[in-house]
């Protein structure tokens, strides 16, 4: 069964891998053998983090480029496939989140309060910019990594959707809210059209995990307590938690699954959302 996890000597790149569940996704792959590219706009972060795992004794190096500047992101990908001699296995993970949406509320309130005209405030830029990162960069990012992997007849792509993509949360950014349901959709096109070509396509779908998304509110001592109350668990989730499970979705192992989004969160567990 090892056989089945092993990565070694893959080549691997991840959006948004300078911190959260992209750095999570690449200190997995990476310990396991792998040869990973991390990608983000964050250049201090990036090179942080890279040189971290670098001074570990891993195979992992850094890339500038911001998923909505899609030339650059093409020419990231295809330096990370020549320097490596090969793609396996792509993490389309960077997101930002822009904030409340057209209503108001947080966890524990029993019902969401409406903004009066919050729709017609909510502006153009705001929600094309989400728009552009969390779902046409997943798109990018996509086709980038096909190019490589669709000759050698053999990829994993793993996108990053969240529990908001079937769950709808007031205090959630409608335009993220939107653009990741629109993301769960592609993963099942990649995964219709890819499939005979011995490339699959997975969603992770994190619910409340503690990352710099939406300006880091997460690490709010008070709004985790306020979040686990609400869960059966009474936990939130962490970035260390989808290790074992980005693992699984890159290897061999998971060779029989495509087409799904998987959910995992700190309070409800794992799950295939339908």
């Amino acid at each position: 069964m090892t056989s089945r996890f092993d990565v070694t000597g893959h080549g691997v790149v991840v959006t948004g891998g300078a911190s959260g569940l992209g750095l999570a996704y690449g200190e997995v792959l990476a310990a396991h053998g792998a040869r990973v590219t991390l990608i983000d706009v964050d250049e201090a972060g990036l090179s942080r983090e890279a040189a971290r795992l670098e001074g570990e004794g891993l195979d992992v190096r850094g890339a500038i480029a911001d998923v909505t500047d899609h030339a650059a992101l093409d020419s990231a990908v295809d330096e990370a496939a020549a320097i490596y001699g090969r793609l396996d296995v792509a993490f389309a993970n960077a997101g930002i989140d822009s904030g409340a949406g057209f209503v108001a509320g947080w966890a524990g309130s029993e019902r969401p309060r409406v903004e009066e005209g919050a729709i017609e405030r909510y502006t153009d830029e705001r929600w094309n910019r989400v728009i552009d990162v969390n779902l046409n960069g997943i798109f990018a990012t996509a086709r980038a990594a096909a190019r490589h992997m669709r000759p050698r007849g053999y990829g994993r792509i793993v996108v990053t959707t969240s529990l908001a993509a079937t769950k709808v949360e007031p205090v959630i950014g409608s335009a993220y809210m939107a653009s990741k349901a629109g993301a769960r959709h592609l993963v099942r096109c990649l995964a219709l059209e890819l499939a005979a070509e011995g490339i699959t396509a997975n969603a992770i779908a994190p619910g409340f995990f503690v990352t710099n998304i939406g300006g880091g509110h997460a690490h709010d001592p008070e709004l985790q307590a306020m979040v686990a109350k609400d869960v059966p668990m009474h936990r939130v989730g962490r970035p260390d938690d989808v290790k074992a499970l980005a693992l699984f979705l890159a290897a061999p192992a998971s060779e029989y699954v495509t087409g799904q989004e998987i959910v995992i969160d700190g309070g409800w567990g794992l799950g295939i959302a339908d």
